[in-house]
């Protein structure tokens, strides 16, 4: 255990992305998964007892309780990445960031190699698959229309790639099919894993059921604006994409039943948490139902619904830090990032994962 007692509990809000900077070695950065999935480290943030513990994966069902509801998020990613042709022959490459709703399959595009697609140039790729750049598309993100024998994202799923984060230094392989997806992934519709859910099992799971602990699911999809870097100045003037959720009447009921009663809920990631305390009203009740939120968590945010969090370690100067700042205290979290640093902690996307208490 490392005492956190000397860390300052101020809860001033720092307004600069410098100060959620931290020294990170490259060789700290996962390249790939662990052999197996609860393989990961755990390191617990214990906000009340100012203690740091050090252990595996497995042992988060020693800090859970019966009667505690634990959210996840059961977005899937799509093989979004694309790799093609324009009709002049040049090379391409495309992201599918968003479906836009309507009778067509319009998407919201990033797209490389863009120089000469204005409106109508016709873009080739594996599969069948065809698009055109609709009138009106501008950078970034182009609009195309997409043609496809079958179902555009049967298509996807045969010929595209999973779109691995910039940081993970290589080509998606067939192992990034299965360890790029949680074990709740149902709803395709994202560009980026909700990576807190990596590290759960069936196993693990039946022994959080058998400890007396509720298991419910949302959907947020994540999109790009998850490694979207704060530019602006003064962190405040950063503006967040908007991501669509769905919460079902079961979670949602669960959530308030919780609430009523004392009983923690704890978010499995940051993309649970926002699309929570999104939802939430001025009563502090989580409705059932869809919506878009762009919320941008940051110190001095009052949480209402979230109690203790599950979440992998991030960028530095990214809006997931910030959020994790917002949660614990920022001179706290920064101290648990050193010494996570310190200890050889694997970081981001396919790395190891912290419980905040």
């Amino acid at each position: 255990m490392v005492d956190l007692a000397p860390i300052a509990r101020s809860e001033m809000i720092c307004l600069r992305p410098e100060e959620f900077d931290f020294d990170l070695p490259p060789a700290l950065i996962a390249q790939f998964p662990p052999e197996q999935r609860d393989h990961a480290r755990l390191l617990v943030l214990d906000r009340t007892r100012e203690r740091l513990e050090l252990g595996r994966f497995p042992q988060i069902i020693d800090h859970l309780r019966s009667g505690d509801i634990l959210v996840g998020n059961d977005t899937r990613v799509i093989p979004a990445r694309l790799l093609g042709h324009k009709e002049s022959g040049g090379k391409i490459e495309i992201l599918l960031v968003r479906r836009s709703p309507g009778a067509h399959e319009d998407w919201a595009c990033l797209v490389k190699g863009s120089r000469g697609c204005k409106a109508g140039t016709r873009l080739f790729f594996p599969g069948g698959i065809e698009a055109v750049v609709v009138e009106g598309s501008a950078p970034p993100l182009r609009l195309l229309r997409f043609f496809c024998p079958d179902d555009l994202l049967a298509c996807l799923e045969k010929v595209g790639c999973i779109p691995l984060p910039p940081y993970i230094k290589r080509e998606d392989q067939a192992l990034d099919r299965d360890r790029y997806q949680t074990i709740f992934a149902a709803s395709p519709g994202a560009v980026a894993a909700p990576t807190a859910g990596l590290h759960f099992t069936p196993e693990i799971l039946e022994l959080i059921r058998a400890k007396g602990v509720e298991m419910h699911l949302l959907t947020l999809h994540v999109g790009i604006g998850t490694f979207s870097p704060v530019k602006a100045e003064r962190i405040h003037d950063h503006r967040m994409h908007e991501e669509r959720y769905l919460i079902p009447d079961a979670t949602a009921e669960a959530v308030n039943r919780a609430k009523a009663d004392g009983r923690r809920v704890i978010a499995i990631g940051t993309t649970t948490t926002r699309a929570l305390e999104s939802a939430c009203d001025s009563r502090g009740m989580v409705p059932c139902g869809e919506g878009e939120t762009d919320l941008f968590i940051l110190p001095g945010f009052r949480f209402r619904v979230v109690d203790a969090l599950v979440t992998n370690f991030h960028l530095p100067r990214s809006t997931l830090l910030m959020l994790v700042a917002a949660f614990c205290g920022q001179e706290r979290i920064l101290a648990a990032y050193r010494q996570a640093v310190a200890e050889q902690f694997r970081f981001f996307s396919y790395g190891d994962c912290m419980l905040v208490l």
